[in-house]
């Protein structure tokens, strides 16, 4: 037997080294050795080694501290490996092969395609597809499968208040009964399943009973990854790493107490069944009342509890796959909202806090994400509708993932510089706006991808601003032909009919705003939505200030001549926060009529405005002579994460369902919060 020194691994090196870290290939064949010979110290120091060949020895299993980050190609033939699962502490492995190890199954096979999510070749074979398959549809089958379970034959064995004792006694039933009990696939692959199902089963507890002990283990958080990407040109892997995943709610162990409100008063508890902390709300003129369902550390980086940094930025609920019921702005979303903030855009079902699907670029941080609906072909020639996510951040690139596939199946290098925001045209679905920090609006057409998910982007319009655009919106009334954005430097419209000719357009209009005596163009507008066809609602950097103005009555005084200056014809100001801080957007229900709008306090600002707009829709409607005070303040409650209040809350953004069921709250400290219209 050849004991394994630093002469031998440079002697084997290929070609030979004098050094260990310089090494990439290493070939340790035919050498007898046996587990106890691979010493993790001396492996250690092999970090730039690629390529390893243990093949024709002796090796019952891997020890597993071999430390060897960057291997990517690994030979274990002819050992006598009885377990495969200590690979997976190498994550970046492409090529494995351990063919004649007598002890090792198609079980074990499958355990190594869950494992290594960027293996290809196992065994000489490209299990790309199937290894997919094993990682997401096994993998949500079971899920759903052991929840089934939990929830028809342990959910109710535990009371409302349970001791730590009872918890682990029904642990340790529950675990039993499900490797028993869950079957899925061929008997041949019966040991895979009862392994991933004790897996799922565990990870599944974590969640719904280790945090509700306070515990100070993190949840581990499922990660079935999909790194498979490609380009508007090409479908070559992109240089980051992107994930797909299916994951279990991240959520926050919380307490909430009572808080003091101007406008209205609330009485709250913690510690329910599901780690819902509700408050009932009472409202002096009106009963607009709300409960914080659910607080989300879902964006966290590295998955860390201790993570109250990345800064959360946009959300916008699902649509509905129903062409009939997208006519009506009531029924037109789902339950699921898509949020954004640091390297990761998450999934979040609303009303259970589950956190459906992440999706992760470990080199990007996503400014903003936006849906559109694409009627594709799929495999056997039929069409069928389905919802296309587009996600864009600080590296200028557009992400376009097809969600119900769990696949990112391409990108468009948009800008040079960071993308501040996205939206899609209502009227032509692949049609994709995204403005940039480089003061340039880009219209794209994303194309519908084939069944193989080839596509082809191009770009149809640019429009140039004078600085940098930070919200856009549409108008309404003609989608197709104007554009409004509010930019680091004021108000602007730009016309976006394509039968101009013209492809780079400077704008149209700026509009100018009311400052103490005198009108200004010359101001930071960092919110900017339609409340109805016509009302326009705009935040500036003039603390406390947020006007309504109409749209077709400020336009209308431009004339036929380019690029004027107009005023704005206000409605109304809305009574707000006094912060002069920036970014602090605002968004609006138009269904309802609601308009809302975050602080630099964690409160979020609610204002009812149905009794004003038939007034204001009047051709003779007067502005509204005094400020309108908001409906409600929700304020943040008094949570605590592990025992210990977040640092100072900014809302960033506040978003609800076209139906004003659900409020998401983005903050500044990686919290998601998500309130529910009682």
């Amino acid at each position: 037997m050849s004991k394994i020194t630093t002469e031998l691994l440079l002697e084997r090196a290929v070609p030979r080294s004098t050094r260990l870290r310089k090494i990439e290939t290493l070939n340790l064949s035919k050498l007898q050795l046996k587990t106890g010979d691979l010493d993790p110290r001396l492996f250690s120091r092999l970090r730039h080694l690629q390529k390893l060949d243990l093949s024709d020895n002796l090796l019952d299993k891997f020890p597993n501290s071999l430390t060897l980050p960057d291997l990517r190609v690994l030979n274990c033939n002819n050992n006598k490996l009885e377990d495969v699962t200590a690979l997976k502490q190498f994550p970046l492995l492409e090529e494995l092969t351990y063919e004649n190890n007598v002890y090792l199954t198609l079980n074990d096979d499958y355990k190594v395609m869950f494992l290594l999510e960027n293996l290809r070749l196992l065994n000489g074979k490209d299990i790309t597809k199937l290894a997919n398959h094993v990682r997401r549809v096994n993998s949500r089958k079971l899920t759903s499968k052991v929840t089934a379970h939990w929830e028809k034959f342990f959910r109710d064995q535990l009371p409302e208040k349970y001791t730590a004792e009872q918890v682990k006694s029904v642990k340790k039933k529950f675990l039993k009964s499900v490797q028993t009990n869950v079957v899925y696939g061929p008997s041949s692959l019966s040991e895979f399943t009862r392994w991933r199902v004790k897996m799922i089963a565990e990870e599944f507890l974590s969640y719904s009973l280790g945090l509700e002990l306070n515990s100070d283990t993190e949840p581990e958080e499922k990660t079935d990854e999909n790194e498979e990407e490609s380009t508007e040109s090409s479908r070559e892997a992109a240089e980051d790493v992107a994930q797909v995943c299916d994951v279990s709610s991240y959520i926050c162990s919380v307490t909430v107490k009572p808080s003091k409100r101007k406008r209205n008063h609330s009485k709250s508890r913690a510690g329910n069944k599901r780690s819902k902390s509700q408050a009932n709300t009472e409202e002096e003129a009106e009963d607009v009342s709300a409960e914080p369902l659910h607080f989300l550390q879902c964006h966290s980086k590295g998955n860390s509890r201790e993570d109250f940094k990345t800064q959360l930025w946009s959300c916008v609920f699902e649509p509905v796959l129903d062409s009939g019921a997208r006519k009506d702005p009531i029924v037109s979303s789902s339950r699921t909202v898509a949020t954004c903030g640091g390297e990761s855009v998450c999934l979040i079902d609303c009303e259970t806090g589950t956190v459906l699907k992440k999706y992760k670029v470990a080199t990007e941080e996503f400014f903003s994400v936006a849906w559109t609906t694409l009627t594709m072909v799929i495999s056997d020639s039929r069409k069928k509708a389905h919802n296309i996510l587009a996600a864009a951040g600080r590296r200028g690139i557009v992400k376009l993932i097809h969600v119900a596939a769990d696949f990112c199946y391409g990108e468009i290098k948009a800008h040079k510089k960071p993308i501040a925001t996205v939206c899609f045209s209502p009227t032509q679905e692949t049609h994709l706006f995204t403005a940039s920090y480089d003061k340039r609006i880009a219209l794209w057409d994303i194309g519908i991808p084939d069944c193989d998910y080839n596509f082809k982007a191009s770009q149809l319009l640019v429009l140039e601003a004078v600085s940098i655009p930070l919200r856009i919106a549409l108008v309404p009334t003609c989608p197709e032909q104007y554009l409004l954005a509010g930019c680091e430097g004021g108000c602007f419209a730009w016309n976006i009919k394509l039968d101009k000719g013209q492809k780079s357009r400077p704008f149209e209009a700026i509009f100018q705003f009311p400052d103490h005596e005198s009108m200004t163009t010359s101001h930071r507008v960092d919110g900017l939505a339609f409340l109805n066809d016509d009302v326009v609602v705009s935040k500036s950097s003039k603390p406390g200030c947020i006007y309504l103005w109409s749209w077709s009555r400020s336009f209308d005084t431009k004339g036929k001549e380019c690029q004027r200056t107009v005023s704005a014809v206000i409605l109304a100001e809305l009574e707000w926060s006094t912060t002069d801080m920036s970014y602090l957007t605002l968004s609006t229900c138009p269904a309802k009529e609601y308009v809302f709008c975050g602080d630099e306090k964690g409160s979020v600002w609610m204002y009812n405005l149905s009794n004003y707009t038939t007034g204001w829709g009047s051709a003779k409607g007067k502005r509204s002579e005094r400020r309108i005070s908001p409906t409600q303040i929700l304020k943040w409650p008094e949570l605590h994460v592990n025992g210990e209040q977040p640092p100072e809350i900014l809302v960033n953004n506040v978003v609800s369902d076209p139906a004003f069921t659900y409020l998401v709250v983005l903050t500044s400290v990686n919290i998601t919060a998500i309130w529910k219209k009682s």
